[in-house]
């Protein structure tokens, strides 16, 4: 709402504050927010259920009140409406549109939770995420996934990998697929350039997790001595029809982002695309006619709540606002307070280190949001998609990938990791703490990144 009403003001310049001016303590209010995230539900539960949303807001003012003391009150009205429309909104309402369809959509039958059962629900819902999207996928398989394993007692890993596989991984194959390859196409990547150059390494990562999660889901089995599942077998069919219809207008409306651009709009000092101002239009209209046109039964037996998608709305609209000076301070590049690491970027004769990028995008994709942190590291590799999809190809593949896989390694790393964990948890299954899922992904993701660094970044 904070968001929304700068956008409203008689129009703030947008904020031209240089990242190599941002003060690095302004960056704590980021690390507050994490660390909120990650040890408040531990520690004080009840306290941060309750009121997870006043502290995201004290979080956002703790950063948005002194910056506007150092750089005035419109600087700061400016950066709120540039966060509002640039980022948060059109990132919100893409979530809204595919978390409301896809919770339209139940799939009835015997869904078994057998370990093959298991194993086929994840491979599908990999191979679906870069045709509706990573939320799109997560959206329309959780649910099965959650239904088919209820009478499993060990069931936790399951909905972990697929974080990892439907979540993450699976949408590195297209602009559709996950929102850092949707920049690159709207910065001038060509549509399938991360089919025909990352598929080896999208491969290479889900082929292994997909067989690391079978043997695991059957020793998880066996352990249990389920011999086979209670449920009698029925025929699968799905219901909510038309939600499939009203997810392939949103693929749609993501598409026409990319080929349709009649111009810009000022907002609040801000220059917005038309486009974009239009699918965000699309996004609200889809959502109100999910509503409308799905029957309230067929939501109630899908589980369907708003609970997960409130806590995401909240929760990232203090995480963009005190991300912003982080990025701000990285795309200020080396004479920036963190110029340091930037030089870790080339060698000595100035030419990017591939395997540097993919760690560097990707560790900061792990904490940041994905989506921006690409647009970061593109710049920071030239910013010429000419460039970067041919001679540079080798760079602009490690960063695709670091964003896309390495988005997977936290809760935060990609918004629909969140939204998983929030569903799965408001269905009453037990999910990891913050700091719990992070050691998952150290265990599982971690060292097939560093085998995959070897195999296609050296």
């Amino acid at each position: 709402m904070a968001g929304i009403g700068a956008a409203l003001l008689p129009g703030p310049a947008l904020a031209a504050v240089e990242g190599a001016a941002i003060p690095p303590v302004l960056g704590l209010p980021f690390a507050g927010m994490l660390l909120s995230i990650a040890l408040m539900p531990l520690l004080i539960g009840p306290v941060w259920h309750h009121h997870y949303g006043k502290i995201a807001l004290g979080w956002a003012l703790l950063f948005l009140l002194p910056f506007a003391a150092l750089f005035g009150a419109w600087e700061a009205a400016g950066l709120v409406a540039h966060v509002a429309l640039d980022e948060y909104l059109p990132f919100l309402l893409l979530l809204l549109a595919l978390y409301t369809t896809g919770g339209g959509v139940v799939l009835r039958g015997s869904l078994s939770g057998s370990p093959a059962g298991n194993t086929v629900l994840l491979a599908f819902g990999t191979a679906i995420a870069s045709i509706m999207g990573t939320t799109g996928a997560a959206m329309v398989m959780i649910r099965p996934v959650m239904r088919a394993n209820a009478h499993r007692k060990r069931k936790t890993h399951v909905f972990v990998f697929f974080i990892f596989l439907v979540a993450n991984i699976g949408g590195g194959l297209t602009p559709l697929g996950d929102p850092p390859l949707y920049l690159g196409f709207l910065a001038g990547v060509p549509f399938f350039w991360p089919l025909q150059h990352l598929k080896g390494e999208v491969a290479f990562c889900a082929a292994i997790l997909l067989a690391v999660f079978y043997g695991l889901d059957t020793w998880h089995h066996r352990k249990e001595g389920i011999v086979r599942d209670p449920a009698p077998r029925e025929r699968l069919r799905i219901g909510g029809g038309i939600n499939v219809v009203l997810l392939a207008v949103v693929v749609a409306i993501v598409l026409m982002q990319g080929i349709w651009h009649p111009g810009e709009v000022t907002l609040a000092g801000v220059h917005v695309p038309f486009e974009r101002l239009m699918a965000m239009l699309g996004f609200v209209a889809i959502t109100a006619a999910s509503i409308a046109l799905t029957p309230t039964a067929l939501r109630e037996e899908n589980g369907f709540a708003w609970g997960a998608m409130a806590e995401v709305a909240k929760l990232f609209a203090a995480i963009f606002v005190t991300m912003a000076p982080v990025l701000a301070m990285l795309r200020a590049g080396r004479e920036g307070p963190m110029g340091g690491f930037v030089a870790l970027l080339s060698g000595p004769d100035g030419a990017p280190i591939p395997w540097v990028y993919f760690w560097g995008s990707g560790v900061l994709s792990s904490f940041l949001d994905n989506a921006p942190t690409y647009l970061v590291f593109f710049n920071l590799a030239g910013g010429d998609a000419g460039a970067l999809t041919t001679a540079g190809a080798l760079t602009l593949a490690a960063i695709s990938c670091g964003s896309v896989f390495m988005g997977a390694n936290s809760y935060i790393g990609n918004a629909p990791n969140f939204m998983v964990k929030a569903i799965v948890e408001e269905s009453g299954f037990r999910m990891p703490s913050f700091f719990g899922y992070v050691g998952w992904a150290c265990l599982f993701l971690v060292p097939i990144f560093i085998v995959a660094t070897f195999v296609f970044f050296r």
